[in-house]
């Protein structure tokens, strides 16, 4: 698929989208979500953050000082906090991000987990990567194997588990911290049911309209190099490694004449 393609195909599904997110059921997601997101939010400084989807930005509530946006057009973007361009193709550095929230747009991507690869790449070690998506499990899957469902929201696009999330966010060294669910109601029910969102909430039950996945940078403990030391009797005082390979010659002289040979060949 050429760029301006995907740009376009992107453009269209941010214009549904949005009309979708503007409705009275996805408003009353949307503060379903915003409720479920809080508590995670609230407690993220930092400087930098970067919200990837169709809705309102709700990032906001976070005390990071720049939080910024996505369109795919300049003609799209809500303010100048928008970043516009291929979300496959973040133009910006490796870890320069405190977090990263992307927002209901795997479904409509084209090659998602490229994404996935990217909004890994611009998250640094110690952020978090968020990830909300529609729920296969939810009260809109039957909806969602309907192929006329499947073409409006917000059954549009396709869904993923998030076990193959996880799957994706292993090639990129993450691991999922946490899933939680929210926007609980019964099929063909009213997403703003408090009370089934109350228990829904309380429980974590796996059977809510979206989830929220929570990943961090998998972390590679360190492991500290053993030295060893002996007393020169000669010397009177205590010698490492150096000493070691001094009086035992033979192997490490072989090999720093090796590389000494190999950077002659170089030169």
């Amino acid at each position: 698929m050429s760029n301006s393609h995907m740009t376009m195909t992107l453009a269209q599904a941010v214009r549904e989208g949005r009309r979708f997110w503007g409705s009275e059921g996805g408003v009353a997601l949307w503060q379903a979500q915003r409720a479920c997101l809080g508590p995670l939010c609230e407690s993220r400084f930092g400087s930098h953050s970067l919200q990837l989807g169709m809705a309102s930005r709700l990032t906001d509530m976070c005390p990071i000082r720049h939080a910024m946006s996505w369109a795919p057009t300049r003609a799209l973007a809500q303010d100048d906090a928008s970043l516009v361009c291929d979300p496959s193709a973040l133009p910006l550095p490796d870890e320069s991000l405190d977090l990263v929230l992307v927002h209901h747009l795997l479904e409509v991507m084209p090659n998602a987990h490229h994404l996935v690869r990217e909004a890994a790449r611009v998250t640094r070690d110690d952020g978090l990567l968020v990830m909300m998506g529609w729920n296969p499990f939810g009260a809109d899957a039957l909806g969602h194997l309907s192929p006329a469902s499947r073409r409006r929201w917000p059954c549009k696009g396709r869904w993923r588990r998030s076990g193959r999330l996880r799957e994706w966010l292993a090639f990129v060294d993450f691991e999922i911290d946490r899933v939680d669910y929210c926007g609980f109601r019964l099929p063909g029910g009213h997403i703003h049911n408090l009370g089934l969102e109350t228990l829904g909430r309380r429980y974590n039950l796996p059977f809510g309209g979206c989830y929220l996945i929570v990943a961090r940078r998998k972390q590679i403990p360190v492991q500290p190099v053993r030295t060893l030391l002996r007393r020169d009797s000669m010397a009177g005082n205590w010698l490492g490694p150096a000493a070691l390979h001094r009086d035992h010659g033979g192997r490490s002289g072989r090999a720093t004449h090796a590389h000494d040979d190999r950077m002659a060949e170089v030169d």
